[in-house]
């Protein structure tokens, strides 16, 4: 192997995590509660991209730390309100939901992040929608 091929694989392995695409994206999501006559529609943002991972098809020879499949997640965030409309007085109108401030390349968090994507859900609104920007 010539040397520069080398260099340039040991450059990429030591610094690959820095040149991932992980960042914060624009996002919709749309929130309802049965008892209330509208969808909010809320802009926010999220952390999407690509990471780099390691392919553990060789785990057997390999140490399990060198074994981690990185996905794109918080490094910081913060929370705000909204009010959904059309709520009764009896009914609780507000929604929290996370803001990405920045993104990192790191462990999947259960205490704040949804970690498996499941296609059964949509992200829709089944009754008139309310745009809220944030």
């Amino acid at each position: 192997m010539s040397l520069f091929f080398v260099m340039s694989l040991l450059f990429g392995l030591a610094f690959g995590q820095t040149a991932s695409l992980c960042a914060p994206s624009e996002y919709t999501i749309h929130v309802e509660k049965r008892e209330c006559a509208y969808c909010l529609a809320i802009n926010t943002t999220i952390c999407a991209g690509f990471c780099m991972t390691r392919d553990s098809n060789g785990k057997k020879l390999l140490l399990k730390s060198a074994l981690s499949q990185n996905v794109c997640t918080y490094k910081e965030m913060l929370y705000q309100t909204a009010l959904i409309p059309g709520c009764p007085h009896h009914t609780i109108p507000y929604y929290s939901y996370p803001v990405a401030v920045s993104c990192k390349c790191g462990k999947c968090n259960t205490d704040y992040s949804d970690c498996v994507h499941e296609k059964v859900r949509t992200n829709y609104c089944t009754k008139p929608q309310k745009l809220c920007n944030m």
